[in-house]
Formats: structure tokens, sequence, C-alpha cells
């Protein structure tokens, strides 16, 4: 036993210290680095078509420098955007919560749009039913003749499906009604 603690003392220290066995040794990379490799991205997506509420866009040169912005709707319904440069510093947002303000009417414009709100309340005015009133809308001559044509569809289906019905009661009366229908 004592040969046994004595050889794994002897070998546990020799086995515990390889640094003198590896080398580590430093050099030079023997391929240069490639050389920048500049990008430029964007793209403007939505949750369905036709509607865009994000937009990114991204440029660098390939020196570690990225310059970029990015937009997104809030949950009050404002877009946000935020212009930002990364580079070996680190992350520098600049936001912009203030929309740039809208350009004014000029007087033909404001003509223009003060000659439609009139137009706008003249005719909502003369559609007005009296109160108590009800009114209903009269229909079309395309409105009269698809709704001609849903109702002769609807009879014709019911009609299939009364002739239909006829013939499984006809079947079951003549098994005896034993067996179940097959639909």
């Amino acid at each position: 036993m004592k040969t046994f603690l004595a050889l794994l003392t002897l070998t546990s220290g020799v086995l515990s210290d390889v640094a003198h066995l590896v080398h580590l040794q430093q050099t030079e990379p023997s391929t240069p680095p490639p050389p920048p490799k500049p990008y430029a991205f964007g793209y403007a997506a939505g949750r369905f078509p036709g509607h865009i509420d994000r937009t990114h866009s991204e440029v660098s040169d390939g020196s570690g420098v990225v310059q970029g912005s990015y937009s997104y709707v809030d949950p009050r319904f404002k877009i946000r955007t935020v212009e930002y440069i990364a580079d070996k510093n680190g992350f520098h947002p600049v936001l912009n919560y203030a929309p740039e303000p809208l350009p004014s009417d000029t007087p033909v414009v404001a003509a223009a749009k003060h000659r439609h709100l009139v137009q706008f309340a003249n005719i909502a005015n003369a559609r007005q039913a009296a109160p108590g009133a009800v009114v209903v809308p009269v229909d079309s001559v395309a409105v009269s003749r698809a709704k001609d044509k849903h109702f002769k569809l609807y009879q014709k289906i019911a009609e299939e499906h009364a002739r239909l019905a006829a013939l499984q009661e006809a079947e079951e009366a003549k098994h005896g009604g034993t067996e179940k229908p097959i639909y």
C-alpha cells in the first residue's frame, strides 16, 4: 500500500505539470487580413400589404464605422426615427421625437379646403332625416339584379336539397328504416 501511495504521489505531480511540454508560439498571421468590405442596405416592412410601419437603412465604408437610421410606429401611432453612428467607441443614437412641422397652406389651398367643407356640410344636411324617422336605402339596378340572382340560386339549391331528402326517405322506407343514412 505504501508503494502505491508513493507511486500515486509521484505520478500526480508529473501529470499535473505539463506546461514544459507545450510551447505556445506567438506568430504573425501568414495571410494579411482581407480588405474592408463596405456595404449598404435598407428595407421597409409592414404588417400587411401596402402598409409600411417600419424602415431601416444602413451604410458602412468597411472601416468599422456604420451610419444608419430606422423608423417605427410607436404605441401612440407616432412615427419615431432614430439616426445613429456605430464605431469602435460604441453606438451613438440621435432620437428624433418631434416630427417636422407641416408646411402651411397657401391661400389657394386654404380656399379650396373651405369650399370642400362647405359642400360636405350642405350634402350632409340635405341627407339628414327628421328626428325619429328611419331612412331605408333604395336599391340600385345592379343591387336589384344581384338580389334576384341570389334568390333564384337559393331556390334552386333548396329544391335540390328537398329532392335529396325525399330520395333518402324513400331509401329508408325501402329498407324498413333499419339502416343509417349515408351522407
